[in-house]
């Protein structure tokens, strides 16, 4: 799968907000500063753009939306020799709820339509955006980029971030598209029926040679896959419409919300399922969801829950494995799974964590695994203390070396 930052917007602007631009006890002006060069990709004339506002941070409860409006004009187009362009923005929760310092992207989506981005100051969400767009860190004056002629592959990492704002392209696999519905008609099968299915599809992978290169092979051909047969199921219902007339506006927001569920719901089981497949191509033995203290259910347990259990098994031996698609500050979760295994690990395909954030995880002594692919997004320092998932399996391989065991069906 390809994707190029230039297929979602036309042109940015990054900067750090001031303490005028989003207080109102100092200012009402609603107007961002330092926007000059916006000149580059708005143009010379005034202009009305509605915008999506969103406010993120690493605590995805605080996360916010909400609909609004920007105006590009000259303040001074009547002056013979000066200008003074201004980019004035509708009243917006969104820049209420920003602190200063906190980074701001202002995106060209169309000729009318803007998204204006607003990230905590430190936060993993502020680290993602600087790497989509190609900076290390920005002033309190617009860096603003045409992406007209931009052709650089954004990768599985830009795209996740981006559909984690709610930007995605329509991207899907007609070729596909008779084998699926031939295979499931208009309905969608178990997880681990359909991850099955998406796996045959793909040649030329090794699981023990390049698990890494082979579980994002998986993966994303599997996320193609099920966008492929769900624009086809999820047409239909539209066509039919909600409710006895058809206009049912909660039918149609409980069906939308059902939809956004379906999708993380997958997403997280079909990572599951595919590591549990390529831990067993590596010969690795393990429990997957098997109870441990408190009811308890971490994601993987090595080489078993029964050697867990056992209180003669050495338990240094034991490893615990958990996996969240997005780590952000779900990471937390997994510290109280496994008590027998002090030091726990956790694989994610969240790119660009902060910094703060991977010490907090050092500090709480879980190690981080990421796929080769989104080793990149991270830091020379952050990639000197991460692991890929090939050095994992060769981390647990290890331990199972060191006892004789009879290999576990998860």
């Amino acid at each position: 799968m390809q994707g190029r930052l230039s297929e979602y917007f036309k042109g940015f602007g990054v900067k750090r907000l001031s303490q005028v631009e989003i207080a109102p006890d100092v200012s009402n002006q609603h107007e961002f500063n330092g926007i000059g060069d916006f000149k580059k990709i708005f143009g010379s004339d005034k202009r009305r753009f509605t915008a999506k506002f969103i406010f993120i941070s690493d605590q995805e409860e605080q996360t916010l939306q909400q609909d609004g409006n920007l105006t590009w004009y000259d303040a001074r187009e009547n002056h013979p020799t000066r200008s003074e362009y201004r980019l004035y923005y509708s009243g917006s929760d969104v820049l209420l709820a920003a602190s200063a310092g906190d980074l701001v992207v202002v995106a060209q989506a169309d000729d009318d339509h803007l998204a204006v981005i607003v990230a905590s100051s430190g936060s993993t969400a502020e680290k993602q955006l600087l790497w989509l767009f190609g900076l290390s860190d920005v002033n309190c004056r617009f860096t603003v980029r045409d992406l007209t002629d931009s052709k650089k592959d954004i990768g599985f990492a830009g795209r996740y971030i981006l559909s984690s704002l709610g930007f995605e392209t329509e991207e899907t696999a007609p070729d596909f598209l008779e084998e699926l519905l031939a295979r499931f008609d208009k309905s969608f099968p178990s997880t681990r029926e359909f991850s099955e299915y998406a796996r045959s599809t793909v040649k030329n992978v090794s699981p023990v040679e390049e698990p890494d290169e082979t579980i994002m092979a998986w993966l994303e051909r599997e996320e193609l896959l099920f966008k492929t047969l769900e624009k086809v199921i999820i047409k239909e219902s539209l066509q039919k419409g909600f409710g006895k007339d058809g206009m049912d506006v909660d039918e149609f927001i409980k069906f939308s919300l059902s939809v956004q569920n379906r999708r993380k719901a997958r997403a997280g089981f079909a990572f599951e399922n595919n590591l549990a497949i390529l831990f067993t191509a590596n010969g690795i033995h393990y429990s997957h969801g098997a109870v441990t203290e408190r009811n308890n259910k971490p994601d993987f347990i090595f080489p078993g829950i029964e050697y867990y259990h056992d209180q003669k098994f050495n338990a240094s031996l034991l490893t615990m494995l958990g996996v969240k698609t997005t780590a952000k500050d779900r990471w937390r979760q997994v510290l109280s799974e496994a008590a027998k295994v002090p030091n726990k690990h956790l694989i994610t395909l969240e790119p660009a964590i902060s910094r703060n954030q991977t010490e907090d995880m050092r500090a709480n002594n879980l190690q981080l695994v990421i796929p080769s692919a989104i080793f990149p997004t991270y830091t020379s320092e952050q990639q000197r203390q991460l692991i890929t998932l090939k050095d994992f399996i060769g981390l647990v391989g290890g331990k199972q070396r060191e006892y004789s065991a009879t290999p576990l069906l998860f």
